[in-house]
């Protein structure tokens, strides 16, 4: 069990911003992982105008920007876009939600869910103290986000009930109506009792306390899926006969220009925790000119591209601790057909292995000589 942490929270947010070494970064929160076209439009038109031209998607489902110039004028845009409607709780804003929910499988349709959650947390004073790590999850019953092991969740059961998610396990506690409040008092809980721990599972028996708190019953807990590698990639048919486009992005970064296009499409755009994106709610044609144009531009619907099989950290520029500009340098092998190795790999520019992803990976680890290659599971 990880240990409480001893300094402060420093997550970065669209307010307090993370000093990094080429300059300010910026990061968005998006519950659900939904952006709407026009506030695409705004987080593109400032990438270009304020930041380094790029959108980075997160592990979270949200999206940052880096060396903006100017972060004042950064956060007056996205409040007006909507993407701020609560100062105070802007950084707590962490839900993960299956993506494809509503639209293909899962035994629930979890979006109302997360609109719900999302008003819950930012009317509540009590929880605008939690720190900016703590991660909700929204599961529909696939186990996609659930595998990601959030500190508060709801996973979709056969039976229109939730299972309970604490820690990222399944308590054995069974919600209906009440899902989306249990949610927010178990969160409550935890803000009240946490001391110096960022995340549950690093309060020694938090869950329990938690569930005595509540006074929830808990029987047998369900075993969690494992970790799913990467988000849905390509042409995903919908049973309404319309379709959803899933799409890649090397190393999560999304240029200024692309996302011009996709807000162009005038759908709402879900970013994925697995740094990918997804165009619902197409018709046959128009999912066809997207892939048609939007292809060339960099967004990848073969799920067989390496670039969806290697992810880098930030690397140089962008971080100080790092040895080398590692997405160029991992560009540059996936160019030359000239990765180190085969399946799922990444490339860290430092020992710390930032933006390691889950799973079986092998690690690429830059150090003062070079690189080393190392085959793990996390």
């Amino acid at each position: 069990m990880p240990s409480p942490r001893s300094g402060p929270d420093k997550c970065p947010g669209a307010l307090q911003v993370h000093q990094a070494a080429d300059g300010p970064l910026a990061r968005v929160r998006l519950p659900g992982g939904v952006v709407t076209s026009p506030q695409l439009q705004t987080l593109a038109a400032a990438a270009q105008e304020i930041g380094n031209g790029e959108i980075e998607l997160t592990s979270r489902g949200n999206v940052q920007l880096r060396a903006v110039t100017d972060p004042d004028e950064f956060a007056r845009r996205i409040a007006d876009a909507g993407l701020l409607p609560s100062t105070t709780h802007e950084r707590v804003r962490n839900i993960l939600a299956s993506p494809l929910s509503g639209r293909i499988g899962g035994f629930a349709d979890v979006r109302g869910l997360v609109t719900d959650l999302d008003r819950g947390l930012c009317d509540d004073p009590a929880l605008a103290d939690l720190p900016g790590r703590t991660l909700f999850t929204i599961d529909d019953g696939r186990g996609d986000v659930s595998s990601l092991r959030g500190d508060f969740g709801l996973h979709a059961l056969p039976d229109a009930r939730f299972a309970l998610i604490l820690a990222g396990e399944d308590t054995g506690a069974r919600v209906g109506d009440d899902a989306v409040g249990v949610l927010l008092a178990a969160a409550r809980t935890f803000a009240h009792i946490r001391d110096s721990a960022w995340r549950l599972n690093e309060m020694p028996g938090g869950t329990e306390r938690i569930l005595e708190r509540l006074g929830l019953g808990y029987g047998d807990p369900v075993e969690l899926p494992a970790a799913v590698e990467r988000g849905p990639i390509g042409w995903l048919d919908q049973p309404d006969g319309r379709v959803t486009l899933g799409g890649g992005l090397a190393f999560g970064t999304l240029p200024a220009r692309l996302a011009e296009f996709l807000a162009a499409v005038e759908r709402p755009i879900i970013v994925t925790p697995w740094r990918s994106l997804l165009v619902p709610d197409l018709d046959e044609w128009a999912a066809e000119q997207v892939v048609r144009v939007l292809a060339p531009m960099g967004l990848i619907f073969d799920e067989h591209s390496p670039y969806l099989q290697v992810s880098a950290c930030a690397g140089q520029p962008g971080c100080a601790k790092s040895h080398t500009d590692v997405r160029a340098d991992a560009r540059t092998a996936i160019e030359n057909d000239d990765l180190p190795a085969d399946g799922r790999q990444h490339w860290s520019g430092c020992d710390r292995k930032c933006g390691r992803p889950r799973g079986e990976v092998t690690d690429v680890v830059s150090g003062p000589d070079g690189y080393r290659v190392e085959n793990e599971c996390s």
